[in-house]
């Protein structure tokens, strides 16, 4: 799929939040600058989070409290990998949510396994290539 804009992205993400509950985890890949916040942002926005969904790749993680239930946004960019600790630190994210994670390849054999995994990648100009599998 093809997107031409953060709105056409962000009602991508909307339609695939339709489709998720509590316990589920959805990888966003996608190199700098993709979209993978701006997909985010539109599946948190359609779960009913109503605080300004932002980027933590310098804090991690946000927790936010949605109408239908607790949401995680997590990225992990400035990891190359977790350790047990890391892993600690991050497990509560999971607990009852569901869980976005941003560069979940910093957290492969550690995370949850995904529901669904959301590539994203330039196309030309404002267009991104999106492409969502059910795992």
């Amino acid at each position: 799929m093809e997107t031409s804009s953060p709105e056409e992205t962000e009602a991508l993400a909307a339609e695939l939040a339709g489709r998720l509950e509590p316990g589920d985890v959805v990888t966003v890949s996608g190199e700098l600058g993709s979209g993978k916040t701006t997909f985010v942002r539109g599946a948190c926005v359609a779960l009913g989070v109503r605080e300004r969904v932002t980027s933590p790749s310098y804090t991690i993680g946000h927790r936010y409290h949605g109408e239908h239930g607790e949401v995680s946004h997590l990225d992990l960019y400035r990891f190359e990998g977790l350790s047990a600790a890391e892993w600690g630190d991050l497990e509560p994210y999971f607990d009852n949510a569901i869980a976005f994670v941003e560069w979940p390849e910093a957290g492969e054999g550690v995370l949850p396994a995904p529901r669904f995994t959301v590539r994203l990648r330039h196309a030309d100009g404002a267009r991104r290539g999106v492409s969502i599998s059910e795992c």
